[in-house]
């Protein structure tokens, strides 16, 4: 992709990330940015595609701010970094990331004591990082039918990553302490356990959203040639 299209296009997702986080409704747990995150990546690949989420999350915050602001920034753009390393074949990365996260997070006293069926998409997603990495590899030098089936699966591995990234930063990293409401371990169990029920109807509606529309959007963007079929990145 030369660079200049690839400039253009961080700008347009960072200006419709941002779009999508202003107009939520705000009643979600997370904002509807996470509709376009796998997009972001299998387009732009790992580092325009993490630059453009970045600049989309922060902008977005900058004008309608949230007290939640650091698990956004962090979340979305890693997110969007790890579906452009899926989409180029590359599982490894994405593996040792969410292992680290994970071991980290049943490490802490908090992690072994709340639910487990609270992150089962997490652990759904973890055994389908390979499987989507292999399905993605070739998506660029491929039959596009593939694209379905890429697009649904890069875009629940993205949404449970979104997912793990804020669970790690609240449990092992602590930042449940810095807000009052997650002042001692019920509170933290009772809010974990709303976020992780409204996480699973979010995770529903982004699969739709991606089958619905992420196929379309990609097969637009390959027969227009805005993003070559041997994409290198």
């Amino acid at each position: 992709m030369r660079k200049s299209l690839q400039l253009n296009l961080v700008v347009v997702f960072a200006a419709l990330h941002a779009a999508l986080y202003v107009v939520s409704p705000g009643f979600d747990w997370r904002n509807w940015g996470i509709y376009i995150e796998a997009i972001e990546g299998i387009i732009l690949g790992p580092s325009m595609g993490l630059l453009a989420a970045f600049l989309g999350s922060s902008i977005a915050r900058m004008i309608k701010p949230d007290v939640f602001w650091m698990f956004g920034i962090v979340a979305e753009p890693l997110s969007v970094f790890m579906v452009g390393l899926l989409s180029r074949g590359r599982w490894k990365p994405v593996l040792a990331v969410y292992a680290m996260m994970l071991l980290a997070y049943f490490a802490h006293p908090f992690g072994r004591a709340l639910p487990i069926w609270t992150i089962l998409d997490i652990l759904v997603a973890l055994a389908l990082i390979y499987p989507t990495a292999r399905f993605s590899g070739e998506l660029f030098k491929t039959n596009v039918r593939r694209l379905s089936v890429v697009s649904v699966l890069a875009s629940f591995v993205c949404v449970a990553t979104d997912s793990l990234v804020r669970v790690f930063l609240l449990v092992p990293c602590g930042l449940y302490s810095l807000f009052d409401f997650f002042g001692s371990f019920d509170m933290l169990q009772g809010a974990f356990i709303a976020g992780a029920a409204l996480s699973y109807v979010e995770d529903l509606r982004v699969v739709v959203v991606a089958f619905l529309v992420g196929v379309p959007l990609l097969l637009t963007v390959l027969k227009f040639g805005i993003v070559s079929k041997n994409q290198p990145d």
